[in-house]
């Protein structure tokens, strides 16, 4: 009787210890093979569509060569503008060989559409750390009327005195669109540019702003 009690109570108590022994053996890690650039495209063609507003149909026009030939030429995709929708038309190619081409195309793009100058767009095709990003200036607070306009004429100061300024310190480009704010840089150097609008739409006077723009632009330079 002693010999039959015990050995259930045995048996129980050795499986679950045989079973994790029994994964331990049975599981393993798979392994897969790097991708060849070639089934990376075998699938579909990429395609792209960026809308341009009317006011940048000359500046597209006058500038056309100067986008189509670093998107072609370095990018190895294809471009054209389709007239009846109004939208510049990207494709990858056979020739593509990096799968980020024509997200950097797109970029390209948009920000030339956006207000920026063509030749500081083409650093987005050049490096990889630069981004856009657009806010507006009831994001930050509300504002109505002439608080509006003289918010918007703080941020761009006398002559473009201001915004130039914040340009050069924290090595961005920013472009005003009325209540919108555009700005082209790395992400570090957005922040810094952000944050000194933001405190010029607040009221802050801009030499104040300077000193604190200033200030964080030394030490993230000091930091890298």
């Amino acid at each position: 009787m002693t010999d039959s009690s015990v050995s259930p109570s045995a048996s129980k108590r050795s499986r679950p210890e045989d079973m994790e022994m029994d994964e331990e053996v049975s599981v393993k890690k798979p392994t897969f093979p790097p991708i060849s650039k070639e089934k990376l495209k075998s699938g579909n063609n990429e395609m792209r569509k960026v809308p341009i507003p009317p006011h940048r149909y000359t500046p597209l026009k006058e500038s056309w060569m100067k986008l189509y030939t670093p998107i072609v030429e370095q990018l190895k995709l294809q471009i054209r503008f389709n007239v009846k929708t109004r939208n510049v038309e990207l494709k990858s190619s056979p020739e593509t060989t990096d799968i980020g081409s024509i997200q950097k195309a797109a970029d390209f793009v948009r920000a030339f559409t956006l207000g920026f100058d063509i030749d500081d767009c083409l650093a987005l095709v050049r490096l990889d750390d630069l981004f856009l990003e657009t806010f507006e200036i009831a994001d930050v607070k509300t504002l109505k009327g002439d608080h509006l306009a003289r918010a918007i004429g703080r941020i761009a100061g006398k002559g473009g005195r201001t915004k130039f300024t914040i340009e050069n310190v924290t090595k961005t480009r920013i472009v005003l669109a009325d209540s919108k704010i555009h700005i082209l840089g790395s992400f570090q150097n957005m922040r810094i540019a952000r944050t000194a609008i933001c405190n010029l739409i607040l009221g802050s006077p801009p030499a104040k702003v300077y000193g604190k723009m200033r200030t964080v632009a030394s030490r993230m330079s000091e930091r890298f």
